[in-house]
């Protein structure tokens, strides 16, 4: 080969910043050799020094070491001249850290064990030669001499230079990075064996003690760092019958503190690593050494929950080990029963967050090992999976950070793929924590924010992108590491399973919402919440939920909407609290549970109504408690209610809570099937008459010297055919009175009783609609029995007769609602039947609404009531019946649609079939209204777009879940077949 340049631009391109000094330590060397050549020949060689330089993390660093280490020692360099992988592994090293190249130039021998292929020697090996370094024999082994300590810390170091060798030539450091942290720590176990045996030779009466070392931390995983605290946990036993327990620990104490002070101290040997031992029992106030009796009794009764978790990593470590394994078998039974120990969740998540709080800020994004995404992040999350799952699995009990990490992807707990991300980032970022701490030997977790320094670290893990690589890099894996951390360390999932029957705690994050989206719930991570919020505490009403959850989100799965059961089921249990007939109920009234979940999987109405009433869930016990209950029952509740209230607010307040429990007992029973259309119609028809009943009574406390009055009910509350979302059609009639102030005093209980009843906050309003009364809008809101005479005998319109088809008693004095009914008759029932100019007027009316109140941008066919063959379309046309031959027919005389119908069809007025197609599409109808409603919270006449919601409703009315098309389909095959029939009875000749 041609002779190198070795000019500054040759060794630039090579890697090198100081090129002036790299140029003079290369002269140095060929001048100290006088080889032919020059500099670069002399580098050449066999070996290829400059070409092996250019590959370390540092060339400046490495160049000037090797021509230190051959000022002072040229021998050594000897053998690697002419060995190309053992010059390699000593330019890496020298190249790689600070630390040992100045390390090997002060004991160059030590440069022996890079002649040797890299390989991890086994820990008993490197015990043995750690005891045999510093003289110790025996079955107790004893210091040589006084310089035994020094002679432990170079041996440390010796050990680090090969460890670091076989580190730093590895292709794949990432690859080997656990393995590397095992030799590290099987090095510790032999320094603290070897410091152990120094402090026992220094205190006397060492023989009468069995001393324990227990490794905990990174050490007892086996996972340490080239620099890092040496966690450990003395105990302490008798070695003889004539030694007490507490003689023991006292001469153990002298040994321990003794053991630290050796492992803590530098010289000019160097230093080992730091021994810290709060992790004991009470941390730094607690004796540093305590018996076995003694630790079994404190984590029997005093431990944290923090304490267990450390104790995950417990391994025997160094000493008597059969005094170390005790503890570790004491310990060991409470690490795994620790998940189920109060607040454990809640006070892990809190440590981990007040360690990222605590770290300065201008450090947080820099901090490898305690920053958000960086190691503890991974080493959290895995030991937190390992504490609840591991409790019923023992597959998951590992010590080692990625070992156990891969038993928790084997197991399940964790799906593959982000098993391998996690595996990955946590290895990379482990390796930049080792090169970080190699390059000076000094304990920090920092990654640099010199570009000097980043160079190094990058080209060390070979990245050809140097310091931008290394920095991208490192923000990927923080940021991948974080969001999995989110999600596996404050998965709600992982306070749910803690409580779930063993069986069930074989699920990851991620299975878990697999599952519940195969039962059908739209947002897994949403129930995920829930869950966790309903199994949180140790509480009797969070162990019932507990036991109920499983069956209960299948009970969801049934219903038409899973997430909104879950959600609502945890909203009511929040509003019962600790009610004890509710626990009882959940546990032990199986049928209860069920139909709670599934009203609450189909009805935000019910929802709505058992957060303002949660105790009317009693009401799902019984069939029979689902029941409408008469009007009279149910007055007299209001009634006994109200007066026990002097204050007319609270009076109308208990009013409207017995409504609201009426409410949801007519809406369960319509959502579980117990009641019937007909019956749900009655059933609210009542309910509203006796609320206006309860309300006149309320309100006279105000308006004392009101007449009493009428009210007449119209539309579908004159029909009783209410619909849950139906408004109170309604007319005021009075007695006659000379008592000229008597008219204004009823107007003013009316205008009482309408705002007493009308909408406050989530309330249901009771809306008393009075604009078909004579007159409509324009009218007095009351009138006398003569002045509703005069008027229907003098200015009646057509559209008045045809409302009062419908008119019906609805509260108040029933003397006056009859008198004013009887009075009507004949308007309603006209003899000789329905004049052809009314029809006319009929038929323009009901085409100008269809017109005016159908939403613009609907599709009218979905309009359940103006739509064709709506609501609208079969009233009418019943109506026009009734208004044509009720004066011949006396049964046609009624105001409820349907018994109309029958009695048309009997009177031979009406085909059968086309009866039929009428009522079907009516109670279809009508039972569409309903179940928006009780889908959508609000009354809504139009059959929603949203494919959710309208899935819902058909889930509601019978239809399998994905049916929501065979809905719209049933529903307009319905409606044309009964647009077709009032076509011909209503707007043809027919009519």
């Amino acid at each position: 080969m041609a002779r190198l340049a070795t000019t500054t631009g040759e060794l630039a391109r090579r890697g090198f910043l100081d090129v002036d000094e790299a140029l003079r330590d290369l002269e140095e060397l060929v001048a100290r050799h006088d080889l032919p050549g020059g500099a670069g020949r002399a580098l050449e060689g066999d070996v290829g020094w400059l070409r092996l330089l250019e590959a370390t993390a540092d060339p400046d660093l490495a160049l000037r070491g090797l021509n230190r280490l051959d000022e002072k020692a040229p021998e050594v360099l000897a053998p690697f001249a002419v060995d190309a992988e053992a010059s390699g592994r000593l330019a890496v090293v020298m190249g790689g850290s600070q630390a040992l190249n100045h390390h090997l130039v002060a004991h160059p021998a030590d440069a022996a064990v890079l002649l040797e292929a890299p390989r991890r020697v086994p820990g008993e090996q490197i015990r043995a030669q750690v005891l045999q370094t510093i003289g110790a024999e025996g079955d107790i082994p004893v210091a040589a001499d006084a310089g035994a300590a020094d002679a432990l810390r170079l041996a440390n170091r010796a050990h680090l230079v090969r460890i670091a060798a076989r580190d730093l030539t590895s292709e794949d450091p990432c690859a080997i990075v656990d393995d590397i942290a095992a030799e590290l720590a099987d090095l510790a176990d032999a320094l603290v064996e070897g410091a152990l045996a120094i402090a026992r030779a220094q205190v006397p009466g060492q023989e009468h003690v069995r001393l324990g070392i227990v490794a905990m931390g990174k050490c007892g995983a086996q996972e340490l760092n080239y620099i890092s605290d040496v966690d450990v946990v003395f105990v302490a036993e008798p070695a003889d019958e004539d030694t007490s327990s507490a003689r023991a620990v006292e001469i153990a104490s002298r040994i321990a503190a003794k053991l630290s002070q050796i492992c803590s101290a530098h010289s000019a040997a160097g230093s080992i690593w730091q021994v810290d031992a709060n992790l004991r029992p009470d941390g730094k106030s607690g004796p540093l050494v305590r018996s076995l009796s003694s630790m079994e009794t404190y984590y029997d009764k005093w431990a944290k929950n923090w304490e267990f978790q450390a104790m995950l990593k417990a391994r025997a470590m160094a000493g008597d080990l059969n005094v170390a394994q005790g503890f570790v078998e004491i310990v060991q039974p409470h690490v795994w029963q620790a998940a189920e120990r109060e607040h454990f969740l809640a006070e892990t998540q809190a440590m981990r967050q007040r360690v990222i709080s605590l770290l300065p800020a201008n450090q947080a994004s820099r901090e490898i090992k305690l920053g958000a995404g960086g190691l503890r992040d991974v080493e959290f999350s895995v030991q937190l999976l390992q504490l609840v799952h591991g409790r019923a699995d023992d597959r998951v009990r590992g010590r080692a950070t990625l070992a156990s990490l891969r038993d928790l992807v084997d197991a399940c707990y964790i799906g593959r793929a982000e098993g391998a991300e996690m595996d990955a980032a946590y290895r990379f970022q482990r390796t930049l924590e080792h090169r970080i701490q190699l390059y000076k030997l000094r304990r920090t977790h920092l990654l640099p924010d010199d570009e000097r320094e980043l160079r190094v670290l990058a080209r060390g893990l070979r990245m050809p992108g140097g310091a931008e690589e290394l920095l991208d890099t490192w923000k990927a894996t923080s940021r991948r590491v974080r969001g999995l951390h989110q999600r596996l360390f404050y998965s709600p999932l992982l306070a749910a399973v803690t409580r779930l029957h063993t069986d069930e705690l074989k699920l990851t994050a991620d299975q878990a919402r697999d599952r519940l989206r195969v039962l059908g719930f739209q947002d897994p991570a949403a129930a995920l919440r829930h869950i966790e919020a309903l199994t949180a505490g140790v509480n009797r009403k969070v162990e019932i939920q507990r036991q109920l959850l499983p069956a209960m989100l299948g009970w969801f799965a049934e219903g038409p909407n899973p997430d909104h059961g879950l959600l609502s089921f945890r909203q009511v249990s929040e509003a019962l609290g600790e009610s004890p007939w509710y626990l009882r109920a959940l546990r032990d009234e199986g049928e209860m549970a069920e139909r709670l979940a599934r009203i609450l999987s189909s009805s935000r109405l019910t929802v709505d109504l058992l957060k303002r009433a949660p105790e009317t869930v009693r009401m799902l016990s019984s069939d029979q408690s689902l029941r409408p209950r008469a009007r009279e029952d149910v007055l007299k509740s209001m009634l006994s209610a109200a007066k026990r209230h002097d204050a007319t607010a609270d009076a109308i307040a208990a009013v409207r809570a017995i409504r609201r429990a009426e409410l949801f007992r007519l809406a369960a029973g319509d959502i579980l099937e117990v009641t019937g259309l007909d019956e749900l119609g009655r059933g609210l028809s009542d309910l509203a008459g006796a609320t206006i009943d309860a309300a006149l009574v309320v309100a006279r406390r105000e308006v004392p010297d009101a007449p009493e009055l009428g009210v007449v009910a119209l539309g579908r509350w004159g029909g009783r055919e209410m619909g849950l979302g139906s408004d109170c059609d309604a007319m005021f009639v009075m007695a006659d009175s000379t008592d000229q102030d008597a008219t204004r005093r009823a107007t003013q209980l009316v205008q009482k009783v309408r705002s007493m009843l009308a909408a406050q906050g989530p309330d249901p309003a009771l809306d008393i609609d009075a604009d078909l009364r004579p007159e409509g809008k324009n009218g007095p809101m009351v009138r006398s029995l003569s002045g509703m005479r005069s008027y229907y005998q003098r200015w009646s319109v057509t559209w008045e007769a045809q409302a009062l088809v419908r008119a019906s008693h609805g509260a108040g004095d029933p003397a006056l609602t009859a008198a004013l009914l009887e009075m009507v008759d004949p308007l309603r029932w006209p003899e000789g039947g329905l004049e052809r100019s009314r029809l006319t007027e009929i038929r323009k009316l009901k085409s100008r609404m269809e017109a005016e109140r159908i939403p613009r941008g609907t599709d009218p066919k979905r309009n359940t009531k103006l739509g064709p063959g709506g609501l609208s379309d079969i009233e009418w046309t019943v109506q026009v019946l009734q208004l044509q031959h009720a004066h011949e027919v006396p049964a046609l005389r009624t105001p409820s649609t349907l018994p109309a119908m029958r009695a048309v069809v009997e009177a031979g007025l009406l085909d059968a079939h086309d009866a039929t197609e009428l009522e079907q599409a009516w109670r279809l109808a009508s039972q569409l209204r309903n179940k928006i409603l009780l889908v959508r919270g609000r009354a809504s006449d139009v059959i929603p777009i949203d494919a959710r919601e309208v899935d819902a409703i058909a889930t509601m009315l019978g239809y399998d879940r994905g049916e929501a098309s065979h809905l719209i389909d049933d529903y307009w095959r319905t409606t044309r077949r009964c647009a077709a029939v009032v076509d011909r009875l209503f707007w043809g000749d027919q009519a």
